[in-house]
């Protein structure tokens, strides 16, 4: 099999292909000098798009803390955050947004990251996180301890939740992997589908025999960051960290597990390795995430797609470029959720998808935007 760098063939658009990973890329240049696909093909531009997009996430945070129901001048916020005098106002930006706004940066960024992760290793740019059981073992899990045990709170739910999302990744893993293949995406795709069919056919059957539960999971089950505090915070934040480090260790061997299987391993990838790294990563990201504020659609899925048209398929930079952009959209979404409806909320899991349903198509519609 040729490695040398090659236009997609026709009839299959979309095939990442590329020289092999190493110092010089294989034809005498350093990386930082191999241009890509991508709407920006220098490490230079890149670098600098990263950097625009940290300053729009910072202002993001700083609009999240002015506005919502209630409307807090810009000198009140500072006054808040640096002088606490016990006011109404300083409530509600301390005590209220900044714990929210700060979950929604590290939940954004690990749905993000995960379906950044989950697209790659499948080599199917409309996976998302959920195609691993994620969702489904956090909902059923969820499900099961309203329904059995009385869990009533968003603390008592997150504990179950992650243990749910755990459980049934792992065993996705392990029935995608029996066979002679391993665990191949497709295997993993299939058994991913089918064990989260059979998971939500339950929940749903538990739901009609025990309207109860729909009432007491109804504000998870949509997605949303309202209520939680800096508990919930600190509880995931350090399974989103060690997902976060996992990702951007796993990054280089997904640039050739993008080539295929057999030339990845002709370069030195170690694909069960890579394999069972990216699976880990996506259920601690994922997992948690799901867990702190219940399943949100479209965040893992989309922006991927828009790192990928900005700068091309390479993972080292998809990754950072998700971590960064993907708290962007959730943010955005949330801050939008509670101005829409004032003095109610619409939740972000809801918003995100009117956002990221229109936004998706107009991007897959794009030639070599889905591309891997």
């Amino acid at each position: 099999m040729s490695t040398t760098v090659a236009a997609a063939p026709a009839g299959r658009p979309g095939r990442y292909q590329a020289p092999p990973s190493g110092p010089s890329g294989g034809d005498g240049r350093d990386d930082g000098d191999r241009r890509g696909p991508g709407l920006v093909s220098t490490n230079a531009g890149r670098a600098l798009g990263l950097l625009i997009a940290l300053a729009a996430l910072a202002v993001c945070l700083v609009v999240s803390l002015a506005f919502g129901a209630k409307s807090i001048p810009l000198g009140d916020v500072w006054n808040a955050l640096t002088a606490y005098d016990g006011s109404e106002d300083a409530f509600i930006v301390r005590d209220l947004r900044v714990p929210r706004a700060f979950l929604g940066l590290i939940v954004g960024a690990a749905l993000g990251v995960s379906g950044a992760l989950i697209q790659a290793l499948t080599r199917n740019p409309l996976a998302d996180p959920g195609i691993l059981g994620v969702n489904a073992g956090a909902g059923f899990a969820v499900t099961i301890g309203v329904a059995f045990l009385g869990l009533s709170s968003i603390g008592q739910y997150l504990g179950m939740s992650f243990v749910g999302a755990i459980v049934v990744t792992t065993l996705v893993y392990l029935l995608g992997s029996a066979g002679r293949a391993g665990a191949t995406p497709v295997q993993l795709t299939l058994v991913g589908v089918a064990l989260s069919a059979v998971l939500a056919g339950v929940s749903a059957a538990i739901v009609l025999l025990k309207p109860e539960v729909l009432d007491g999971t109804r504000g998870w089950a949509a997605g949303s960051l309202a209520g939680r505090g800096w508990d919930i915070f600190w509880t995931v934040l350090p399974f989103i960290g060690a997902g976060l480090v996992l990702a951007v260790v796993a990054a280089r061997s997904l640039n050739a597990v993008a080539l295929g299987d057999d030339l990845a391993r002709s370069l030195g990838a170690s694909i069960g390795r890579t394999r069972v790294t990216v699976v880990i990563a996506v259920t601690l990201l994922a997992g948690a995430a799901t867990a702190a504020a219940g399943p949100i659609g479209f965040v893992g899925l989309m922006v991927p797609h828009v790192a990928r048209w900005f700068i091309g398929p390479d993972q080292r930079w998809i990754i950072p470029y998700t971590a960064v952009c993907a708290p962007i959209l959730l943010i955005a979404s949330d801050t939008v959720g509670r101005i829409v409806l004032t003095p109610q909320e619409l939740q972000v899991g809801i918003v995100t998808a009117f956002i990221g349903a229109p936004v998706l198509i107009l991007l897959v519609r794009r030639k070599k935007v889905s591309g891997l």
